[in-house]
């Protein structure tokens, strides 16, 4: 379990979190939604060592952590194959050729970054994630730039794999339906500094229709609050 407690940070005068407190559980999606310039990033930034906190406590960040990012983070000199076997020291080619399958990248095995659509680049990008093994999968707006079908594709993609492998993960994301469609729970954060302002435990399983009447009052709430 990732524990996440009274986590705050500036730059210089800036305040850009402001006592964040969340838990995420094991096998657990959480995904994390607020307005733009809020501080997801820098929250995921500081959960995986690559910022430092100015107060707070973060517990379980010592397990492995994989991570997926808004851009596709591929090496242009590595095929597909390379650019995901590279995160493990041994190579299980058996796992790599199964990744490979269920991101729908079968048969693109030696093609390089420049000759691949946006869309595959991310699904590359999540198979490393995931072949990496971490206890924790770190996503940050993995969908970014997608148009509404490929997006939806790249969710059951991700949901097919996540159910095979259990990971805990933690989404962030603009996108509501997204979130309603993926998540174990929902965080919303308020405007600078960021801080959460409501947390929603999801009826039913991950990968549910997000437009659910059962959602509805979810939905309309969370717009509510990002707006504010």
């Amino acid at each position: 379990m990732l524990s996440v407690k009274e986590i705050s940070k500036n730059f210089q005068e800036l305040i850009v979190l402001e006592n964040i407190n969340f838990e995420v559980g094991d096998k657990e999606i959480v995904a994390i939604i607020g307005p733009s310039g809020c501080g997801k990033s820098t929250l995921l930034n500081i959960i995986s060592g690559l910022e430092k906190a100015d107060m707070g406590v973060i517990s379980g960040a010592e397990r492995t952590i994989a991570c997926v990012f808004q851009d596709d983070r591929l090496l242009p000199w590595r095929n597909v194959w390379e650019n995901i076997s590279l995160v493990r020291e041994e190579e299980d080619r058996v796992r790599i050729q199964e990744l490979i399958e269920a991101v729908g990248l079968k048969g693109f095995e030696t093609y390089y970054p420049k000759q691949l659509s946006g869309g595959m680049k991310k699904r590359c990008g999540i198979a490393r994630a995931f072949y990496y093994q971490g206890e924790l999968l770190m996503m940050d707006e993995p969908f970014q730039g997608l148009d509404y079908s490929l997006r939806r594709e790249m969710m059951q993609m991700l949901l097919k794999i996540w159910k095979s492998n259990k990971q805990s993960v933690l989404l962030i994301t603009h996108e509501i339906e997204e979130a309603l469609t993926l998540a174990s729970k929902i965080l919303v954060l308020s405007g600078r500094p960021g801080s959460v302002v409501k947390e929603y435990v999801l009826p039913g399983e991950e990968g549910r229709d997000p437009m659910d009447l059962g959602l509805h009052d979810i939905r309309k709430e969370i717009l509510s609050l990002i707006m504010e």
